[in-house]
């Protein structure tokens, strides 16, 4: 995954924690004049942070200054990138994802190509939290007549 360079100096550590992790502050936009934080709503500050964390690789600084910026009476009709930490795949919308990754795979090698090149960008996690049928329970045969 491509971070970025911070270059509005965004970049700050957490002190007191163990092991001191880094996040990106978006009071440096505010202290370069670029943002008023107090009237960007919640959501806009998520998808900012995200851009100001990949700025100089995967974002641009134009696509902060625009974002920073934002204003809903006159909203930007350009694209802005958005780079999820992690994708949550719930099982109705993950499996054929899954499926789609393994077909890919099997393309690959039968192309002479390495599968292992074939995977997603972001770390993925599939749920699969209501498709699991219990048809037998309390015996010693449960788990077998189960599967």
């Amino acid at each position: 995954m491509m971070k970025g360079t911070d270059p509005f100096g965004a970049r700050a550590t957490l002190e007191g924690a163990a092991d001191r992790p880094f996040y990106y502050r978006l009071r440096a936009l505010e202290e370069a004049g670029l943002a008023n934080l107090d009237r960007l709503p919640r959501t806009v500050k998520i998808l900012l942070e995200n851009v100001l964390r990949y700025c100089g690789g995967f974002a641009t600084e134009a696509d902060v200054k625009r974002l920073a910026g934002w204003n809903p009476a006159a909203p930007a009709r350009v694209p802005f990138p958005f780079l999820p930490s992690r994708v949550l795949l719930q099982d109705y919308t993950g499996v054929p994802a899954v499926v789609d990754l393994a077909a890919m795979r099997s393309a690959m090698q039968r192309l002479g190509g390495d599968p292992d090149k074939i995977n997603p960008l972001l770390p993925s996690d599939l749920v699969i939290d209501h498709s699991v049928q219990v048809d037998t329970f309390g015996t010693n045969l449960a788990f077998a007549a189960n599967v």
